[in-house]
């Protein structure tokens, strides 16, 4: 083999084996931060794996809402209009934050299938729905046969 030829092939394997190396590294750093958005149905039938940081989101139980006495600790159910999850949070809610409202939680599910969230995002005004719920709820829907407002008002 002639030694240019040689040299252009060393240069390409090096290419392609450092670009695999930083793929692969990058892909291994961001799989922590990836969060999958799961709807409660998902999340009751257990498609939601536990223990993994994953989103969840819908409407939040009209009379659902339990503050601690003792600390920053609220409990409360999130539902599509189907399916209800308990969520467990502690730490100031939004200030949007509200039963029949929409909100969208990220943190883990336990073994108990109780939502430990460490971030609570409430919607920013009253038209306004995550485009995550709005799917999930709709996607319900179909599912059961039966007709969900796209708000959580009529839940």
């Amino acid at each position: 083999m002639h030694p240019a030829r040689k040299q252009r092939l060393f240069i390409v394997l090096f290419i392609v084996i450092f670009s695999s190396i930083a793929i692969l590294l990058m892909t291994y750093a961001l799989r922590e931060n990836i969060n999958l958005f799961y709807p409660p149905t998902k999340i009751v039938s257990g498609e939601a794996p536990v223990n993994t940081r994953i989103r969840g989101g819908g409407c939040v139980v009209p009379g659902s809402i339990v503050r601690s006495t003792q600390d920053l600790t609220v409990d409360f159910l999130i539902t599509d209009g189907v399916a209800e999850v308990a969520v467990t949070y502690t730490g100031i809610l939004p200030d949007l934050f509200a039963e029949g409202e929409a909100a969208v939680v990220n943190g883990t599910l336990n073994a108990s299938g109780v939502f430990e969230a460490t971030e609570v995002l409430a919607k920013h005004d009253e038209n306004y729905m995550p485009a995550e719920v709005v799917e999930a709820m709709a996607e319900s829907s179909e599912r059961t046969g039966t007709q969900h407002q796209a708000t959580c008002d009529g839940i």
